[in-house]
């Protein structure tokens, strides 16, 4: 790091100040934490920059922008770059480095790909472990020239990145020219995403292009504990923010970081990561890769080898590798007596063990595929607990899977009344606040006597589909009760806008399963259950709400009651409608009723 310089020693004109910021590097880095959003697991650090300190280059703005002023820009960042990785390799700061840099200085040779490979090699960091994040600027080369930088960066190990998405057009020229491994959203789209249903759909829209291009978006700014929830229902995978941590010269040396806990357990049986733990001995980061390979040698079954500093994990050691660098000429002479971390992996997939099973299984699709074969670090309060295995990841997700399939709805495929019992009971005992959503149809017995049951079926399926759309993945839960009833557990910040929609879709597409004539009408004549010929509207949804409050019910059998009771209070309004009630103690309360 920089020795701070007196702001009463540096030169008063800016060109002379900038002069000797790069002479004498006076140039201060500070890290940020990564994290991974579902539990708080350490990704890396993305590596800040800043002028000397009380001066008017010390914004990363302004000493930039007068570095492009004077032709001095693609030096400036190769300074910074140089410093980040110097820094980076001093503090021996784990995981995984972020690295800012301007388009232009990867193409007019201020820093060729075979130079960085120089630099990370004389501060020994695998290019495995950095990524470059590429500004939003657009390069003055042209995105061919680009693209084949981006090829021989990758073709060191690097992986790249890119920044402040969604500050213009040019980033989204940039994301299909050199299709990044991560995506870095900008905290414009990330703060008050909560309040702000544009916003929402902007960065959902986002995840199924970071979906389809097989990146991973990273959400940057956030600072609202709202936010985080929203973006963990949505399925942001990483994020960084105050939040989390604030960026600092030494940042806080952890496995995981501590979020608020509002992201509720996913309707997958509630199994975490703790069941899939399996004791593994550990190195210190001060023993030898000869420990490391006896150790391996003398254990088949033994597939990873943590390696620790204190309780926290730093690196691990993959059987295979570790194996295949002994196995050849000259290695034990060669490798023996180095510290273990020079064969390890710097930054292993580390996460808390009351993690949920649907969340890491999104982790490990996220990350690397080297993670779902070297495994996992699991970490607890007082740090290292053991490791987990892909391959009983991959089992104990299939179990769920099978177990989901035995108690399905043949019909819409949703969860029936053995899991939706099981998951209010599981609420009921983490003392969760949560709502639900009895859902049933108007009017479905006289459609289904005059269209006929495959029509019925129809509807079913069109109302299953339309709540499996609108609830928030991994946050609600949807089920099927069997018949037109369906029942909904949201903890999603948003549920009421999602269940107006529900009923604004199926009133829109309901539609078409009637015929133009009563459409036109507006229902049709059908014999009732008395055999009288008797005219019904068009099939509505009613809508049944119950706000379920910690301790204020002590079974699924309770709550179901209640839900029942706020059902036909909503079956009792004409047409589509949302009725909430608030029930205490098993006494219902009218709070409201709201149509659409």
């Amino acid at each position: 790091m920089a020795t701070p310089v007196a702001a009463a020693d540096l030169p008063a004109s800016l060109p002379a100040l900038l002069a000797r910021i790069l002479q004498d590097r006076l140039i201060q880095v500070v890290f940020q934490p990564i994290v991974y959003l579902g539990g708080g697991g350490l990704v890396g650090y993305e590596a800040l920059v800043r002028g000397p300190s009380n001066t008017l280059l010390h914004s990363p703005v302004a000493l930039f922008e007068h570095a492009a002023r004077l032709g001095l820009q693609g030096q400036l960042d190769r300074a910074c770059v140089e410093m980040v990785l110097a820094e980076f390799a001093r503090q021996q700061l784990p995981g995984t480095l972020f690295v800012n840099v301007i388009p232009d200085t990867l193409l007019d040779g201020h820093l060729p790909a075979q130079e960085l490979a120089r630099l990370l090699a004389a501060q020994a960091l695998p290019p495995e472990r950095v990524v470059l994040e590429l500004t939003e600027m657009q390069p003055r080369a042209g995105y061919p020239a680009l693209c084949q930088v981006a090829a021989d960066l990758r073709r060191i190990g690097v992986r790249l990145a890119l920044d402040d998405l969604g500050e213009g057009f040019s980033n989204l020229r940039l994301w299909s020219e050199l299709r990044p491994d991560l995506v870095k959203l900008d905290k414009y789209f990330v703060q008050q995403i909560h309040q702000d249903a544009l916003k929402l759909q902007f960065v959902r829209s986002l995840l199924d292009m970071a979906r389809a291009a097989g990146a991973v978006l990273v959400a940057e700014g956030i600072e609202l504990a709202e936010e985080l929830a929203v973006l963990c229902e949505l399925g942001v995978v990483m994020g960084q923010g105050y939040l989390v941590a604030r960026p600092a010269a030494q940042p806080q040396l952890a496995a995981s970081y501590l979020l608020p806990d509002l992201v509720p357990a996913r309707a997958g049986g509630g199994r975490t990561v703790r069941e899939l733990l399996c004791e593994v001995p550990f190195l210190s980061e001060h023993a030898s890769c000869d420990e490391a390979y006896r150790l391996f040698a003398g254990s088949p079954t033994l597939f990873a080898l943590p390696v620790l500093s204190g309780m926290r994990p730093v690196g691990l050691l993959s059987r295979l590798h570790v194996l295949e660098s002994f196995a050849k000429p000259f290695s034990r002479e060669l490798l023996a007596k180095k510290p273990c971390l020079a064969l390890a992996d710097r930054s292993p997939l580390v996460v808390t063990a009351d993690t949920d099973l649907q969340t890491l299984s999104v982790l490990v699709a996220a990350a690397e595929r080297r993670h779902l074969v070297d495994g996992f670090i699991i970490v607890g309060d007082t740090g290292y607990l053991g490791m987990g295995t892909g391959q009983d990841l991959v089992r104990a997700i299939s179990e769920m899977q099978l177990l989901a399939a035995r108690y399905a709805n043949p019909l819409t495929g949703l969860p029936g009344n053995v899991p939706i019992n099981d998951q209010v009971t599981r609420l009921l005992q983490q003392q969760r606040p949560f709502v639900v959503a009895y859902v049933d149809l108007d009017h479905f017995k006289p459609f289904n006597d005059h269209y006929g049951y495959g029509a019925g079926d129809d509807m079913i399926r069109l109302l299953g589909e339309l709540l499996q759309a609108a609830v928030a993945p991994g946050a609600d839960f949807v089920g099927h009760i069997g018949g037109d009833d369906f029942v909904l557990l949201l903890q999603s910040c948003n549920w009421q806008q999602r269940l107006r929609l529900v009923l604004q879709r199926f009133d829109r597409q309901v539609l078409q399963l009637f015929c133009p004539a009563d459409r036109h009408a507006g229902g049709f004549h059908v014999a009732d259950r008395h055999g009288q010929p008797r005219f019904f509207p068009l099939t509505s949804v009613s809508v049944g709400v119950l706000m379920v409050r910690a301790g204020d019910y002590d079974s699924h059998y309770q709550v179901a009651a209640a839900a029942t009771l706020a059902k036909k209070a909503a079956k009792k309004q004409q047409g589509s409608v949302l009725y909430i009630a608030d029930a205490i103690a098993g006494t219902d309360l009218v709070r409201g009723a709201a149509g659409v």
